[in-house]
């Protein structure tokens, strides 16, 4: 108790108001609406004045080598954003992608992010090119982490592009509905942060002057954002309906009862549903799904496994990354309280039909509101099960700091129950360290579920300092319990406890330099075991990251490893770890070329000592964005593993091939194929989308399995294990 009141006094003494302190930026009200057309000739636009943008790469404060005036005004129903985008080459603009939600820095961008909100975490992003293509996508955590966005994120806008002799303009009209937003005695205070990218310079401009210190995300950092000020704006309680009809054909290839041969079987198959969203208030949004449908949905990537963990895989269904943010409750790297993929899914990834649900999301006076409830069908492997998630989340001490709790209930019809509650805060310290905790305790059918007992909880403190340039350092504790089993979340190890910490030094070059940044960091991490206080891992990295100002990126890292493994680790039928403790080292090396450039690739290699054996893995992504209309993704990984002293080997082989065909703005056809040599099975993904407006969708999707070594079992495999071809159309009716 001491040590609590301690913790919490130390933190209101360290408490600094990290507010911005600037006058908001005045907004201009209009009484007549703007007409959306790509050309900024209307008197509503000279009237106001530009906001001035400044260079963030590849120096960082200095005049952009091209001028951007940014003019935002607003009315009772929209928030209009013009920008005049020049350039002294204008022939030389960049456009990669017509394609709906085709994120790709070859293209020339303009784009803003809006912390609707206000609250210094969280904002939404709307993003265009020179041909008029829309991308929006969410940010959280205040842009802090790996991947701090769900570029899956929908809503209704709308967005006009021009080419002239000057360069280029956007004209953007984002309805006040599609925002949510807190309304306080008629006014609505927001954060706004434009940004421009030209892509064959590698040069981004951005307003306010928000330093780089923080990476390249600093760009869309909310906590950086200008506030502005809308005066008697009125919440609206909108209405989404969004029916959807499916149907098409489906061969699968099932072994007999007698497991003699495998029996085809061809269905026709058809489908209706109903999702529907309305806004309660204007920050708080209920989303109901009736029968809900993911036959859009893109292939899981496919991955080979090299470690005795199971492999983790991101959502791509979006009625669980909208607003998915919210939900988020970690314990480091993929551990997590709630992971989506379990409702709906089944261990092997298999679809399980969901009846429908219910989501309830937004803000109710100062606290952040989530929740969920999922209703599946029975299937071959699991009950039918009801799924529960309820997430409160609020601000204490400053703009940057939140404490917050997180249930989770998953209930089958043949009795069993999984719960889990979890408590949780991050708080900022000082202008860059924030200290974070997590706790969580689950409860499950059978289990002796003793409140408070160490053996049903995980545990994580964390401590970081958010900065690139100078010293920057992380230090963690973690802790979980022999039986702490969360039924709706995700974890790697068991009944373990993990130290580890990062300690690195960053430098942010002059316009001098042909670098941008570069730091070097040392990191270590060490897993015990709880039942017997052994090593189980420990890891030590030196690590070399720099970025050129060209756009290249390199990294460059030697690892240390110890490995005890108490079972056997098997790769394929002929390459196995046997028991035993490993001491092993091996270095690792990436280069990326600049993403503005229209041909380019990533590539990486890994190559050393791998338990009693030897490692070369290599990996290889070229890309080509031939035109606006066409675009050639290639991946390709290579893993070699040799244990020459037992006779064994592994070799394994992964290639990816996606290509994606714009043929104007609303009409798109994309493919993904992919091979896997460890799995001997290649997958084919096509989608075919008809998108003429928002919430408008056509989708014909064709999905097939496809086996490459028919002989390697009795009965012969099928020459594919299942194809579909399915057809899919929504239409969104707005009240």
């Amino acid at each position: 108790m001491h040590i609590s009141k301690l913790i919490i006094f130390s933190l209101l003494i360290f408490n600094i108001s990290f507010s911005q302190t600037d006058n908001h930026l005045k907004i201009t009200r209009i009484n007549s609406p703007v007409n959306i057309d790509g050309k900024i000739n209307e008197q509503e636009w000279l009237n106001v004045k530009p906001v001035k943008m400044v260079m963030f790469l590849p120096t960082f404060n200095q005049a952009p080598t091209e001028q951007t005036e940014v003019r935002l005004v607003y009315d009772d129903e929209f928030l209009y954003v013009a920008a005049n985008l020049n350039d002294q080459s204008p022939d030389k603009i960049q456009i990669t992608s017509n394609k709906r939600d085709a994120w790709n820095l070859s293209n020339d961008i303009f784009g803003i992010m809006i912390d609707t909100f206000n609250d210094k975490e969280n904002g939404l992003c709307f993003y265009t090119n020179p041909a008029g293509s829309r991308w929006d996508f969410t940010v959280y955590n205040d842009a802090s982490g790996g991947f701090p966005v769900n570029i899956s994120w929908n809503t209704f806008w709308e967005v006009e592009s021009s080419i002239d002799e000057n360069g280029w303009n956007v004209e953007m009209r984002i309805p006040l509905n599609s925002l949510r937003f807190n309304e306080n005695e008629g006014k609505v205070t927001m954060g706004i942060i434009p940004w421009r990218w030209i892509a064959r310079k590698n040069e981004s401009s951005i307003y306010p002057a928000i330093p780089n210190k923080w990476g390249w995300w600093s760009q869309i950092k909310p906590s950086q954002a200008k506030e502005i000020v809308l005066e008697g704006v009125q919440s609206k309680n909108p209405l989404y309906i969004a029916p959807y009809i499916s149907g098409g054909l489906s061969n699968d290839n099932d072994l007999n009862d007698a497991e003699t041969k495998y029996v085809r079987d061809n269905n026709f198959k058809s489908d209706i549903g109903l999702d529907i969203k309305y806004g309660i208030t204007s920050n708080l949004t209920m989303d109901l799904t009736i029968n809900t449908d993911f036959a859009q949905v893109e292939a899981d990537d496919q991955q080979i496994n090299l470690t005795r963990f199971s492999l983790f895989f991101p959502e791509k269904r979006l009625f669980f990354q909208e607003r998915a943010a919210i939900f988020d409750f970690q314990f480091g790297g993929p551990n997590r309280l709630f992971y989506s993929r379990r409702i709906g899914l089944d261990d092997e990834g298999i679809q399980v039909p969901i009846i429908g649900g219910a989501r309830l999301i937004g803000r109710i006076g100062q606290w952040d509101l989530g929740f969920l409830d999922m209703q599946t069908s029975k299937s071959d492997s699991l009950p039918s099960e009801n799924f529960g998630v309820l997430r409160l989340r609020r601000q204490v001490i400053n703009d940057n700091s939140f404490v917050g709790a997180l249930l989770t209930n998953r209930y089958g019809k043949n009795g069993d129950l999984n719960s889990a509650v979890g408590i949780d805060g991050i708080f900022r310290v000082s202008e860059d360290d924030y200290f974070s905790v997590s706790m969580a305790h689950t409860y499950e059918t059978d289990a002796g579920n003793e409140i408070g007992t160490l053996d049903q909880m995980r545990f994580l403190t964390f401590w970081e300092k958010r900065r690139f340039d100078g010293f920057n350092y992380e230090l963690s504790y973690s802790f979980e319990g022999e039986n702490y089993r969360p039924g709706m979340g995700f974890s790697t190890r068991e009944d373990y406890s993990r130290i580890g910490g990062d300690l690195g030094y960053g430098w942010i070059m002059d316009e001098k330099s042909w670098l941008q940044r570069h730091n070097v960091s040392v990191n270590y991490a060490a897993y015990q075991r709880n039942s017997d206080k052994s090593i189980e891992t420990a890891e030590s990295e030196l690590e070399w990251n720099i970025i050129w100002k060209n756009g290249f990126n390199g990294s460059f890292s030697v690892q240390m490893n110890y490995e005890d493994i108490t079972d056997t680790l098997e790769f394929s039928d002929d390459a196995e770890i046997i028991p035993g403790s490993y001491d092993f080292y091996n270095f690792s090396a990436g280069l990326e070329s600049p993403s503005g450039e229209l041909i380019g690739a990533n590539t990486g290699f890994t190559i050393g000592r791998f338990y009693d054996g030897t490692q070369l893995s290599f990996g290889i992504e070229p890309r080509w964005n031939i035109s606006a209309d066409f675009s050639l993704g290639l991946g390709y990984e290579f893993n070699k593993l040799d244990f020459s002293k037992r006779n064994q080997d592994f070799t394994a082989h992964i290639l990816r091939l996606r290509s994606s065909l714009s043929l104007s703005t609303s009409l798109s056809l994309s493919g993904f194929v992919q091979y896997n040599s460890a799995a001997n099975l290649s997958i084919t993904n096509a989608r075919l989308r008809y998108n003429p407006a928002e919430g408008n969708d056509l989708y014909i999707v064709y999905n097939e399995d496809f086996n490459s070594k028919r002989r390697r079992e009795l009965p012969y495999l099928p020459r594919f294990n299942n194809r579909t071809l399915l057809l899919k159309y929504t239409y969104t009716f707005v009240n």
